[in-house]
């Protein structure tokens, strides 16, 4: 399904997030449908509108040992937990320093402790700051984590828009390998954002769910009665190699990845352009990059946020481009908006749906919004044909940004 230049293809997952700490309990559990969606019961939350979010199922402290806690913001932790996972899944691949690069991403960065740093800079002085204060919140610390991890030398890159983030990154990937700059990277994003400074500031542009009395029933993509996204946190971290270079070590291959297309709206600075013309030429772009056609594409993550204003325009600027054909899920239904984590674990979703050949359902769609003909799955898993076939992840992010990644099964 690619042209003639190298291939790429995806030979590692890893994965930590609202409904498991690795990936087979993340799939499992959205193959099950169950929502990682919680009660916050931290003391801040009787001071904010929102009070639940979807928190990692298993803490970083359960993974990492203390002196790595002491010295990684939250989403690096997360990062590095997904980015081990995914490197051992892939058999842990013998390559050279120097053709191995990372790209990963966080929309926010180390927030936490920015905000944390400086209630103790306030409370007790300069001298009771952390040395680590610098990298943990630096946008690209969760990639030069990973970067000394393993060893990459052939280049360290962090994306940074918004919510595309993850799936930016891995397009940005993609197009290392292809160009001869690597023969592997690690490639994905990471988040964690849970803190009532940005519940509080979301929450003040209407952007989060209020249903505060049934917050597992929250996050509810395309549904009538929807309010806004839920809030999560984790990372998804994938390995792509050279064809070339996965086939020489007898590597197993997931799927190959076809390609990426890019866009800006350059309409507003959070919400989508109302015509979807951002994400039809995104789309456009990546079934060129890809070398495929409407009728390849058999399955589609969406973005689809559970944004009144998102949700609808993705499911027609789908059926413009692709058709009504894909089945089509919204996994954040489950585990909630990882914002610059998203596109990384929804590539891993999406890579598992052809590799395994079933589609999660999306949970919550009870009442199906005027304007949706797409075909979505709900109630229960869908299984996909068997044969040759493709998939994209969709991500969108606020100042406009729109990144569709295709994959495609070997």
């Amino acid at each position: 399904m690619s042209s003639d230049r190298i291939r790429v293809v995806v030979t590692g997952l890893g994965a930590t997030t609202p409904v498991g700490g690795d990936v087979a309990s993340t799939w499992s559990a959205l193959l099950a449908g169950r929502s990682g969606v919680a009660p916050l019961t931290e003391e801040w939350v009787d001071s904010v509108p929102v009070r639940f979010a979807a928190r990692a199922a298993v803490e970083p402290g359960e993974v990492l040992p203390r002196p790595e806690m002491r010295r990684l913001d939250r989403a690096e932790q997360f990062a590095l937990i997904a980015a081990r996972q995914a490197w051992q899944d892939a058999g842990s691949p013998k390559v050279a320093s120097d053709r191995l690069g990372v790209a990963v991403g966080s929309g926010i960065g180390g927030i936490t402790t920015i905000l944390d740093a400086y209630d103790a800079f306030r409370e007790k002085g300069w001298k009771r700051l952390s040395p680590y204060i610098v990298p943990m919140l630096m946008p690209n610390g969760s990639a030069g984590w990973i970067g000394i991890e393993f060893g990459a030398t052939a280049g360290v890159h962090a994306t940074v828009s918004a919510c595309a983030t993850g799936a930016e990154s891995i397009g940005y990937a993609i197009q290392m390998i292809r160009s001869g700059r690597a023969d592997v990277v690690i490639a994905g994003g990471t988040e964690a954002a849970i803190h009532p400074l940005n519940v509080a500031s979301f929450a003040a542009m209407r952007a989060m769910s209020t249903r505060n009395d049934e917050p597992e029933r929250a996050s509810r993509p395309w549904d009538r009665g929807r309010d806004g996204f839920v809030l999560g946190e984790g990372a998804g971290i994938i390995v792509l190699e050279s064809e070339e270079h996965a086939r020489s070590r007898g590597a197993r291959v997931y799927a190959e990845a076809s390609g990426v297309g890019y866009s800006a709206d350059a309409h507003h600075i959070a919400q989508p352009d109302p015509t979807g013309a951002g994400i039809i030429s995104a789309t456009r772009h990546v079934l060129e990059d890809s070398g495929l056609t409407g009728p390849d594409i058999k399955h589609v993550n969406a973005h689809a946020t559970s944004t009144p204003a998102g949700d609808v325009v993705e499911a027609i600027a789908i059926q413009e481009i692709i058709g009504d054909h894909p089945v089509v899920t919204a996994t954040k239904s489950m585990t909630g908006h990882l914002l610059g984590g998203a596109g990384g674990i929804e590539s891993v979703f999406t890579i598992k749906a052809l590799y395994d050949r079933v589609v999660p359902a999306t949970v919550n769609l009870e009442d199906l919004d005027d304007g949706v003909e797409v075909d979505i799955v709900r109630g229960e898993p869908r299984a996909l044909p068997g044969g040759q076939i493709a998939a994209i992840n969709n991500s969108f992010g606020f100042g406009g940004h729109n990144v569709a990644v295709a994959f495609a099964s070997i």
